[in-house]
């Protein structure tokens, strides 16, 4: 409402200062706080990530941006460790026991900010006979959305070069070959090869609550007939608009989304990467820019035209439990997606059964 106030008199002194030079400013049109609320409909929380469990909001994540700069450090508690034997009572009053001590790690996260604009010629809308800006306008949650979905998958990509290189792929199970040639079904995608990778985690098998599937696997899933489709409960029984059934796989979320690594072969083929979740795999928080909407007019511009610009802005933390982001390799204030898929950015802090995440290989 203040923006809306001082774009009002600014455009009265400017009508006073320079007659004739009048604008109609977009953000008269569109009221910025009533915009936020309008894009809040498509968020995080709508994705088969944040409802599957996967990626859950954590209010310390959300209280860093108070304290500024672009790095979080999350302290957590070791768990008792299970090796230490108990001491054995005796009735001797010189048997004095020795208590032992928990040991505190860190976890770094690393703060992303980010924007985005877009710009229409008013010529252009007229001569299409429709708003371009309408249809950003429409589509710029789901651009952010998809966004924040791009920033996990890659995130662990990096975590998983990371385990490849430096802790001999203990959270990997590799079932595919380097060439198209020899390949048979026990280097696709099977439940054998989904349990190998889930027993990764140990005893912490059962954790696991989805799998991130590339469509390429996902056909493999319905073609061995292990999909089954749960409907979305609603209060009056009835799919909501643009929601199918929903898959699992032995009782896992099948979330399906070609983002996920396609690796070359040595040789030919191509190997896919699925990769396992348990409950709490990634946290994340955001917080507000001090200017997440910015509307822009230039009258001038198009040779007197006039262009509308858009602007959205974007303040996240998306960070993988077990692991530190070293920031090794990032060449600016915030890390690329190329950049969170480096080995260098990775490093983990807690032993292997306690990360949430596993990865399976296959040929398809």
């Amino acid at each position: 409402m203040l923006r809306t106030i001082l774009n009002f008199w600014l455009q009265a002194l400017l009508n006073a200062i320079c007659p004739g030079f009048a604008s109609v400013m977009l953000s008269d049109v569109v009221i910025p706080a009533v915009y936020m609320s309008y894009t809040g409909v498509d968020n995080p929380e709508l994705t088969a990530f944040y409802q599957s469990g996967v990626a859950v909001r954590n209010q310390v994540l959300d209280n860093a941006f108070t304290a500024g700069g672009t790095v979080v450090t999350m302290p957590f508690w070791n768990d008792l460790d299970p090796t230490i034997e108990p001491n054995y009572s005796t009735d001797n009053p010189a048997d004095i026991a020795t208590p032992n001590k928990i040991n505190a790690g860190t976890m770094l996260a690393r703060v992303v900010n980010m924007n985005q604009g877009y710009s229409s010629a008013d010529l252009a809308a007229q001569l299409a006979g429709s708003d371009p800006m309408q249809r950003i306008r429409d589509r710029f949650s789901t651009y952010w959305t998809r966004q924040w979905q791009r920033r996990i998958i890659n995130t662990f990509v990096g975590v998983m070069n990371e385990n490849i290189a430096n802790n001999a792929g203990d959270m990997v199970n590799s079932v595919a070959l380097e060439t198209l040639s020899g390949q048979t079904s026990a280097n696709m995608f099977s439940r054998a090869a989904f349990t190998g990778a889930a027993f990764t985690l140990g005893d912490h098998f059962e954790n696991t609550v989805a799998i991130a599937v590339h469509s390429v696997v996902y056909k493999r899933m319905v073609d061995n007939d292990d999909i089954t489709f749960l409907r979305p409960s609603t209060p009056d029984g009835n799919l909501p608009i643009g929601i199918g059934p929903v898959p699992f796989f032995l009782g896992k979320r099948v979330i399906v989304d070609d983002g996920l690594p396609v690796i070359p072969g040595s040789t030919s083929g191509f190997k896919y990467v699925s990769i396992l979740f348990a409950t709490g795999a990634i946290g994340y928080g955001e917080n507000l820019p001090p200017v997440p909407v910015e509307v822009y007019r230039r009258p001038d511009e198009g040779n007197g035209g006039g262009i509308e610009q858009l602007w959205e802005r974007k303040s996240w933390v998306i960070h993988p439990f077990g692991f530190q982001f070293t920031s090794a390799s990032v060449a600016g204030l915030s890390p690329t997606l190329a950049e969170l898929k480096l080995t260098a950015n990775w490093s983990r802090v807690v032993v292997r059964k306690n990360v949430p995440v596993a990865y399976l290989i296959t040929n398809g």
